[in-house]
């Protein structure tokens, strides 16, 4: 915990380093500490106050406590004095204060920085991933009007089993057997749901599933997926460089998957062009592929996936149908009040009468105990491909 009273001491050294040129190591950040506090703290003291200067030149400074707790999914700056942070359950307010706006800005920067991308004022938003995996988005004032807002997701690398996600209440029993017997079953489906609902943490247990002898060739914007599985070929996304060269976008990733003998091609969120491929991909015989994608229901999958298609210059009737053949189901989420995220519904996709190419989400399961007219359709093709215990 930051130490009260450290932020002068700390600003000094901060100066002191910048001055100077001196890489930040502990022992130089000790030597100045103890410089710039007048050796009027104690050993304890002392240690916090080195932490907090290590925070502020090479961590998150006053954020970085909730970065190393492992409870935390968010962190969210909103101004220098308004900081939330998600830790399982539900975005709260801490008490964090930052000097000014320029603290924040320069914690922004320095962040941007260290996942090779610039923020000032002629880029003045940035989304990236961090050397360690955590998202980062910042966006300056103008653009951001008043402050500068920081956004960081906490991806954690520890793989989760199905009977974690039952204990934390994701899964019940019947949608874990489901799923499980989905996976077995080689069934083609996508993940859907908002953000921050929980599609990564679903995604990576059930491909943790995955019979070890497959391999699976995952496609991603970031690297967030992490399966527990013995053969994983992971291929990232890049952004332009300051020159706007370089780019590496997912739908040449997963052009390049293919090349790759993948028994499982997955991407780990489908939001752009890069959909037409990947529906591609899953027509050639890849079956068991899987992805994740933004959407408020199961039933407006299609729908989204029309859209995304039409990015890539696709009519909505191509769209579809290659939807319809190269998806079974989807797997649809939601994070509730009390930030639980839960699965609420397995639905199945099927053609709709008399309209070439339009395809419709139907239910198979619901966790509500609604109607499910599509339970008998995702039975028939576990059976058919021998996914059923």
């Amino acid at each position: 915990m930051t130490l009260p009273g450290s932020a002068p001491i700390v600003d000094r050294v901060r100066r002191r380093l910048a001055g100077s040129g001196a890489p930040p190591s502990r022992s130089a950040l000790a030597g100045l500490v103890r410089e710039e506090s007048g050796g009027l703290v104690g050993d304890a003291d002392l240690l916090q106050l080195v932490r907090d200067a290590e925070d502020e030149m090479s961590g998150a400074g006053p954020l970085e406590p909730f970065l190393r707790d492992p409870s935390t999914t968010d962190v969210l700056v909103n101004a220098p004095d308004e900081v939330w942070v998600d830790q399982g359950a539900g975005l709260r307010r801490v008490l964090v204060r930052f000097p000014d706006d320029a603290a924040v800005r320069r914690l922004a920067a320095r962040l941007a920085a260290s996942a090779g991308r610039r923020l000032d004022d002629a880029s003045p938003w940035v989304d990236a991933a961090l050397p360690d995996g955590t998202r980062l988005h910042a966006i300056l004032p103008p653009v951001s009007d008043g402050a500068t807002r920081l956004s960081l997701r906490v991806l954690r690398h520890r793989a989760f089993e199905l009977a974690d996600l039952l204990l934390a209440g994701t899964l019940t029993a019947q949608s874990r057997d489901l799923l499980a017997d989905m996976v077995a079953a080689r069934l083609a489906f996508l993940v859907s749901g908002g953000t921050g609902s929980g599609k990564t943490t679903l995604l990576s247990t059930l491909l943790g599933l995955v019979d070890p002898a497959e391999r699976l060739v995952l496609v991603e914007d970031a690297a967030e997926l992490r399966p527990a599985h013995p053969h994983v070929v992971r291929l990232v996304a890049r952004p332009p460089n300051v020159e706007g060269a370089g780019q590496v976008s997912l739908q040449d990733l997963v052009r390049q998957a293919l090349r790759m003998r993948p028994d499982r091609l997955v991407v780990g969120e489908t939001r752009g062009a890069e959909v037409a491929d990947l529906l591609a991909a899953m027509n050639t015989g890849h079956e068991g592929g899987a992805g994740t994608v933004h959407a408020n229901s199961a039933a407006e999958v299609p729908a989204r996936i029309e859209a995304l298609g039409s990015l890539a210059g696709l009519r909505a009737q191509a769209v579809c149908s290659q939807l319809l053949a190269a998806v079974d189901a989807v797997v649809h989420l939601r994070r509730d009040r009390a930030g639980v995220r839960r699965v609420v519904e397995i639905a199945v996709l099927e053609r709709v009468d008399g309209l070439a190419g339009a395809a419709v989400a139907v239910p198979a399961w619901r966790r509500d105990g609604g109607p499910c007219e599509g339970a008998g359709r995702l039975l028939s093709l576990l059976a058919a491909r021998g996914g059923l215990a």
